[in-house]
């Protein structure tokens, strides 16, 4: 599917509702409304709500299949600083779209949609492959001295990654940080959340 402006938008509105009012609690006509578009539009170019949430899954999940893409092909770069740069890349795709993580969290933990959990499975299996390809390079050129579960140690990031956004108050309260301007609170946990998460990289791969 060609993803003009129009669908953009339509998926855009159906992401926030989705992630505030779950997919059982959202109707075509609420996206409709919100989207302000003919309820028959949606069914135009879409088919049903479940057809939606698929094109909404697709389209934000091959954006990040080319971005990642990006970064494994460039021989410019050492295995670290390829790591380096996909961890910042998945801490700010986090940040800034966090009511699509937060849907995707929740039908993950539903397991409802078989068509959803094939479509998250065989993107995350290709991602997993290819940060995998970047620990092997790492390995074998021995810039990397220890081996690794590359699936492991992905769910490690993002899990941290995820339940920290979603938990954001807590972690602000526990550290007394309720007076700091939201994006200014943001800036700060993203450059946390990347040193943290960079230096379990470097300990599990004995990067030096």
């Amino acid at each position: 599917m060609i993803i003009t402006e129009k669908h953009q938008h339509i998926l855009d509105k159906a992401e926030e509702l989705f992630a505030g009012n779950g997919f059982e609690g959202t109707t075509v006509r609420d996206i409709a409304t919100a989207a302000e578009v003919n309820l028959a539009m949606i069914s135009y170019y879409f088919g049903s709500k479940e057809k939606l949430m698929e094109a909404l899954f697709k389209h934000r999940m091959d954006g990040t299949r080319m971005t990642i893409e990006a970064v494994v092909v460039n021989q410019t770069i050492t295995p670290f600083q390829k790591l380096e740069i996909l961890i910042d890349q998945y801490i700010n795709r986090v940040f800034d779209k966090q009511a699509f993580y937060k849907v995707m969290h929740t039908e993950q933990m539903l397991n409802k949609n078989s068509v959803i959990i094939k479509v998250m499975k065989q993107y995350k299996i290709g991602f997993i492959n290819m940060i995998d390809s970047v620990i092997k390079e790492g390995n074998k050129t021995a810039i990397f001295k220890k081996e690794a579960d590359t699936m492991l140690l992905l769910q490690t990031m993002t899990g941290t990654v995820i339940q920290t956004v979603l938990n954001k108050d807590y972690y602000k309260e526990f550290h007394q940080l309720g007076k700091m301007k939201e994006k200014e609170f943001d800036v700060l946990l993203k450059e946390k959340l990347s040193t943290y998460i960079k230096n379990l990289f470097k300990a599990t791969l004995g990067y030096e």
